[in-house]
């Protein structure tokens, strides 16, 4: 029997109970019927006993009326179906495929694969997640990139406080306006009521700021540049969603002073373009770099700068990063003052910017498909997974060579995995590193020995190819350049697509209920962006309707005033209100 034979035998016969349930979606009604009653059965005892007894002591009391309220009736309080369901996952989920459709039930795909490549664990406080190590490895991966790109700006790494008090939190009324509803207070202290409340950060701006103010006295002060990587919380009342949106959250937020305003600007954009190559460079997501309008800005911000991303499935787009240009608005709050070279007293200009863990979301939605994950090379936690193909005499010879290619694809700085467990067969290995992503997978059985080589596999479009032993490293080095060039050419290609010109408001829903995103003549003015967001969303229903799961309105607003934009002819007019237009901005629905 040749090897290619064996594996097919192989994948057809499971090795135990856990590698039949993990198989792929069943072929046939028989088999069809048989998983759906073994995964309904041990979901139900899963969800029975161990929900109610790994959980019940602490999620019971909190959660108990609510909660069960909410499943036996399909929505609780303050959650919806969808997160009930899942914080219901039974401990074993991990063990199966991805059952839902990408394209026909995005939301409940995108649980299916958040949880079961084991990217997250539930808590039991909605809105809070465990990263495991599967996504905080892609954390880390961003973490490194875009840490040695500031430092190169001369941005230093700090720590300042998670709490902040309730006086410098009001400081900046305009700014903490727009954290409000969000933000989480402290207010006792065991059974003592504490006589002025804490807040928890949101950000970290009235943290930090009356900080600089004893820091800085002197021109010779500025520039200060610094960043710090932290949590934050605000306490989301729309339904949380894993990475998307969640009410404790990993970041990096830096905040830099500047002298006057062109030295601050000129950062602002530095840090976008930073952002924009962590996204096509790291993730291979391509990403549309502009100006927020006023209405979307940073509260209190001078302007914002933000990186947009497309989401295929459904045709949204996400806001990927923010650089916040400041102004001396918040100097002004926090009497952050320098005195000039001229001897006179000036207001410091400032920045802050951001980028957070939302980005490995962003990584699932758009890269992923109905297998699960499809991981860009530069931030999967394994590259090159290699599997071998036992028998009952190989198992010693096949062990030494895979350690040896695994050992030698390290040294030449590939993360390589060798699968050497044998309580599962070659082909549910093959299906779980499908699931979770890993870009490259290499076969090893007999007949690839007597030839010296091993039998690739691409995650990105399912490419096989016989490789020789010899060279390995770099034939897989040059591949995975390959796949991440395909998978952002890919999403690039599908973003360009579906941006669609349109000059009149009748033409702007149509477009949007087609799953696209929409470039407009526009006047910039707020209440023109207003009245889009109220008409579109009453033109919308069905959008709001198919969205349900992550209670995402139909409503479009703006993404951002590109800022590479097409001639705008002179006679133009907006969209919308039919005033003069200044420019082509990108409209859409968004997360």
């Amino acid at each position: 029997m040749s090897d290619q034979d064996q594996k097919k035998t192989d994948q057809n016969k499971p090795q135990n109970k856990d590698q039949q349930k993990g198989q792929n979606k069943p072929q046939n009604k028989d088999q069809q019927k048989g998983q759906n009653k073994g995964q309904n059965k041990g979901q139900n005892k899963g969800q029975n006993q161990g929900q109610n007894k790994g959980q019940n002591k602490g999620q019971n009391k909190g959660q108990n009326q609510g909660q069960n309220k909410g499943q036996n009736k399909g929505q609780n309080k303050g959650q919806n179906k969808g997160q009930q369901k899942k914080e219901s996952e039974d401990v074993g989920s991990h063990l199966l495929g991805i059952t839902a459709s990408r394209e026909s039930d995005f939301s409940e795909w995108y649980t299916q694969v958040v949880v079961r490549t084991e990217m997250i664990e539930y808590y039991d406080i909605s809105g809070c997640y465990i990263l495991r190590p599967w996504s905080f490895a892609m954390w880390e991966s961003i973490q490194h990139f875009f840490d040695k790109e500031i430092k190169k700006l001369g941005v230093k790494n700090a720590y300042f406080p998670l709490f902040v008090s309730e006086k410098a939190l009001n400081a900046e009324k305009d700014h903490i306006e727009g954290f409000a509803p969000e933000v989480a207070w402290v207010t006792k202290s065991g059974n003592s009521d504490l006589k002025e409340h804490i807040a928890v950060r949101p950000t970290s701006e009235t943290i930090m700021y009356p900080i600089y103010a004893k820091w800085i006295r002197s021109h010779r002060d500025l520039p200060l540049k610094l960043n710090q990587w932290n949590n934050v919380v605000r306490w989301e009342f729309k339904h949380p969603v894993p990475f998307l949106r969640s009410r404790e959250f990993l970041w990096q937020e830096g905040h830099s002073v500047f002298a006057d305003q062109k030295g601050a600007e000129e950062e602002v954009f530095q840090i976008l373009d930073l952002y924009a190559k962590v996204y096509e460079e790291l993730l291979a997501v391509p990403v549309v770099k502009g100006k927020k309008s006023e209405n979307e800005k940073f509260a209190g911000g001078f302007f914002t700068t933000t990186c947009e991303v497309f989401v295929p499935p459904n045709g949204r787009a996400i806001q990927a990063a923010t650089s916040h240009c400041l102004g001396t608005n918040f100097a002004k709050m926090f009497h952050i003052e320098y005195e000039g070279e001229n001897g006179e007293k000036q207001l410091a200009w400032q920045n802050s910017w951001g980028l957070s863990t939302r980005s490995i979301g962003v990584i699932v939605m758009v890269h992923g498909d109905n297998k699960g994950l499809r991981l860009p090379p530069r931030v999967a936690p394994i590259q090159v997974v290699i599997v071998p193909i036992y028998k009952k005499t190989n198992q010693d010879t096949l062990n030494a060579k895979g350690d040896e290619l695994a050992k030698a694809l390290s040294e030449a700085g590939i993360r390589a995995h060798y699968d050497n467990r044998t309580n599962y067969n070659p082909g549910w290995k093959y299906n779980d590193w499908e699931k979770r992503g890993v870009p490259i997978r290499l076969e090893i059985g007999d007949k690839d020995l007597q030839n010296n080589a091993v039998m690739s596999c691409r995650r990105d479009n399912g490419k096989k190819e016989s490789l020789s032993q010899t060279g390995l490293a770099q034939k897989i080095g040059e591949m995975l350049e390959d796949i991440h060039k395909s998978l952002y050419e890919q999403a690039k290609k599908i973003r360009d697509e579906r941006t669609v010109k349109v000059t009149k408001f009748d033409d702007f829903v149509s477009a949007l209920n087609a799953g696209n995103i929409v470039l407009v003549p526009w006047c910039e003015e707020k209440k023109c962006e207003e009245q889009v967001k109220k008409k579109s969303g009453e033109a919308s229903k069905l959008a709001q309707e198919n969205d349900s799961k992550f209670e995402l309105t139909g409503s479009a607003k703006s993404l951002c005033i590109p800022l590479q934009q097409n001639e705008l002819p002179h006679d133009s007019v907006c969209f919308s209100c039919e005033a003069k237009a200044k420019s082509w901005t990108l409209f859409g629905r968004s997360y």
